[in-house]
């Protein structure tokens, strides 16, 4: 019996009640970490009463987390095999009833949304329903006949008094145990996370941004082995603690994630991950990045450390406040410029600075008008969670096209600078660096008007085959305009 759609009961077993939990078993999540991560977002101060209530019972502590916040039903993710199979006991004429250790509030909102359960049985302000409670409420309200799914070893106590089992998402010795002592009606496989959907979750894709980290070589020409080493450890500091950022951001952002068309399958807002495992992943993550850190030096960790903090603040607070949002990304990116000369004790010169501002407002501007464009194509006003409009296009759209030719201006007075005469052999070949960047940024923007943009253009320019090369022509200049004195090749 380990097909999920095996069933070993007859029809006059599958007749009995069913009774389905809710946390780990209709949905993957689990609603009261939720509504612990709604507090920490409504209500911050009282988290530190919840040992006080917990120290009362669990079920007082519930009571008092659901009187401060309210889980919405519809952004929960559910199991749809689970939901399917739900749906076809319910026109069989079944009776189905919801018996869960959540909040009654949380689970009449589950059961009015779904529109399945005949019966809600939840923690109430004076009982926790869970393990041998459960079985006393159930026995009580429906009888000594029943079936019950579930999904973990709590449930355990539940099945002892169940004439039959229906397995979601269980681990392998679970259902082993559970097979051994009762007749199963059913078992809805959930394959464990693998590294693929960490992956994801970590976001590894994203730390090709922290190669910035080695602007600083690149524009001094400088390749010692010993400061190639430190850059590459500082890569891996900032792209660990990048990642638990994201998990705390994606943590952070549930419900909004979880209304997007693309971001409701994010490894967490989808249920794949536990909350509880991106917490501890995030934390041990953040704990190696500034371990390694110390081994650089000082202003590395506190660079570091303002990054992590800023992007924070970005994630939490400042990602909804129109134009506050570009303005720190820009930052964000040119931070990882400056984060990289104090790695390795370049200097970093205000041109570097001025540009990389200008270039990388002009990139956070193409994400953010290539997701107004989106919501435009498919007829909403404003984006969720942000304060953004479609109508905002008619300003941010001429903006990210003014910070694009701003950067090629800063880029042209830095050709002229005595300065540049001195560090390059012949510094008239860097106009055509100028001439690829227009090229290059106003593919990006074509690109975005005709809705081919994915949300991020640094890593769409990493895919897009004109993007590519034309970065790869810019280097390319660079080089030849320092190595190479074309005004002596002609005498």
């Amino acid at each position: 019996m380990t097909s999920a759609e095996t069933s070993v009961l007859d029809s006059r077993q599958a007749s009995i009640p069913l009774v389905v939990d809710l946390d780990g078993t209709l949905t993957p999540t689990d609603t009261l970490v939720e509504s612990v991560l709604l507090l920490a977002k409504q209500s911050p101060l009282d988290l530190f009463r919840l040992p006080l209530w917990l120290a009362r019972g669990r079920e007082v502590m519930k009571s008092e987390i659901a009187r401060r916040v309210t889980v919405a039903p519809e952004q929960l993710p559910y199991r749809e095999e689970l939901l399917d199979y739900l749906r076809q006991e319910k026109a069989a004429g079944r009776e189905l009833v919801l018996a869960t250790a959540a909040h009654q509030s949380i689970a009449d909102g589950v059961a009015q949304h779904l529109g399945l359960f005949d019966r809600v049985l939840a923690t109430d302000g004076t009982r926790n329903l869970k393990g041998s409670n459960k079985l006393a409420a159930i026995r009580e309200e429906v009888g000594p006949a029943f079936a019950y799914a579930g999904d973990s070893t709590a449930d355990l106590a539940v099945w002892e008094g169940a004439q039959a089992a229906v397995l979601v998402g269980a681990s392998n010795s679970l259902a082993r145990t559970v097979r051994s002592r009762h007749p199963i009606e059913k078992e809805f496989a959930h394959p464990a996370a693998g590294l693929r959907t960490w992956r994801k979750a970590l976001r590894m894709h994203q730390w090709a941004k922290n190669l910035l980290l080695f602007v600083p070589l690149l524009t001094a020409f400088s390749f010692l082995p010993a400061d190639l080493a430190t850059m590459a450890l500082a890569f891996l500091c900032f792209s660990t603690a990048a990642s638990a950022t994201y998990i705390a951001n994606d943590l952070w952002d549930l419900g909004n994630d979880r209304l997007h068309p693309r971001k409701r399958l994010r490894p967490f807002a989808s249920g794949a991950l536990p909350i509880t495992s991106g917490m501890a992943a995030a934390l041990l993550l953040l704990c190696g990045a500034f371990a390694l850190a110390f081994t650089i030096n000082t202003g590395f960790v506190a660079m570091l450390l303002a990054y992590v903090v800023l992007t924070t603040a970005y994630s939490w607070w400042l990602k909804e406040r129109v134009l506050l949002d570009v303005l720190m990304l820009s930052l964000l990116y040119t931070m990882r410029i400056v984060t990289g000369s104090v790695a390795v004790g370049i200097h970093t010169t205000s041109w570097l600075l001025a540009f990389s501002l200008f270039v990388f407002l002009s990139l956070a501007l193409v994400k953010r008008c290539s997701e107004l464009q989106s919501l435009q194509e498919r007829g909403h006003a404003s984006a969720h969670g942000r304060d953004y409009r479609v109508a905002d296009l008619a300003v941010l759209w001429p903006m990210g096209l003014a910070s694009a030719l701003a950067a090629v201006v800063v880029l042209g007075l830095f050709i002229n600078a005595p300065e540049t005469e001195q560090r390059y052999a012949s510094p008239m070949l860097l106009w055509g660096l100028a001439g690829l960047m227009i090229y290059w940024l106003g593919r990006l923007w074509i690109k975005t008007a005709r809705g081919e943009m994915d949300d991020d253009p640094v890593l769409y320019a990493l895919k897009d085959r004109g993007s590519r090369l034309a970065v790869g022509l810019m280097v390319l200049v660079a080089i030849c305009a320092h190595f190479i004195d074309v005004s002596a090749l002609l005498q």
